[in-house]
């Protein structure tokens, strides 16, 4: 077999692991949050995976450390992809269901195709403003039936999509910055830490005993959340971005499925027509932009 099949074959299978691991963390977020306020959930988590993944690159692997100007670039990756994207993530998913949390990961290729036009100064296409469309139609539709039945609130659906701005907006970044020979796993156990000190004074500002349960449910959360979506999903994810980040993007398509599948499984939210009618809107926003790409 030629190396290209070896590197395809390898490029499918991150992809479908991604798409499994990833959304998980909406689930996982839902359940944690019974024991603990999110942004205690948040730093443990990060702390956790982030010296997890520098112990292995710097200690096992024997990787070099960040030079000079690549430590301003992680600070930044960390602030939009950890800090911002992730703190707010956690906040929302107090007002949010699992499922709905799923599918609004699932806009980015369009957030990514739209903040790429303006950050490059491009022509703004229709097709991008018709895929946006209907991605925020899907995920209205979607949230309808559970906005009723308080699964849901329209803050929690406000910090959701700046979340999902941070999140693009890090992925162009992080694309189109020269890393040069830095490890995967030195990039993301550094931008992971840094997102982390980040948001440390928010979490003692607003930590509060009472609210904080650590019990050993919560704690397999973390841990969930440290390991399998913090260094597995993510390793999945920069390997499928280093390669080819519009591609990479395709892989979210089926985020939303295996969340809303995870969350009647798990969380026994409902599913409806409304679900269906949204997934499908927004399948078909990150169809147009796949296509024109």
């Amino acid at each position: 077999m030629k190396p290209a099949g070896n590197k395809n074959i390898q490029l499918i299978i991150a992809g479908i692991f991604f798409a499994i691991l990833w959304p998980s963390a909406s689930v996982t977020t839902k359940i944690a949050l019974q024991f603990a306020q999110p942004f205690t959930i948040a730093v443990i988590r990060f702390f956790a995976g982030g010296v997890i993944m520098l112990l292995f690159a710097h200690v096992v692997l024997q990787q070099q450390l960040p030079q000079q100007n690549q430590w301003k670039q992680l600070a930044v990756y960390g602030f939009m992809n950890i800090t911002i994207y992730l703190g707010l993530y956690v906040l929302a998913m107090q007002h949010v269901s699992a499922g709905l949390g799923s599918l609004a990961t699932a806009t980015n290729p369009v957030f990514i195709s739209l903040i790429s036009a303006l950050w490059f100064r491009q022509k703004l296409k229709p097709v991008i403003l018709i895929s946006l469309l209907l991605c925020f139609t899907g995920v209205i539709i979607a949230a309808y039936p559970l906005l009723l039945r308080s699964y849901a609130t329209p803050a929690g659906l406000l910090l959701l999509i700046i979340s999902m701005l941070s999140y693009s907006a890090g992925a162009i970044y992080f694309s189109k910055n020269k890393w040069q020979n830095l490890h995967t796993l030195t990039i993301n156990g550094w931008q992971t830490i840094l997102g982390g000190i980040f948001l440390l004074p928010f979490a003692i500002y607003f930590y509060d005993g009472t609210k904080n349960n650590f019990t050993p449910a919560l704690m397999g959360c973390i841990v969930w959340l440290a390991i399998p979506v913090s260094i597995a999903a993510v390793q999945l994810w920069l390997f499928l971005l280093r390669d080819n980040p519009v591609k990479a993007s395709f892989w979210l398509f089926l985020c939303p499925v295996a969340g809303f599948a995870l969350a009647a499984l798990l969380m026994k939210e409902p599913l409806s027509w409304y679900t269906l009618s949204g997934v499908l809107l927004v399948v078909a926003g990150l169809y147009l932009v796949q296509k024109r790409k």
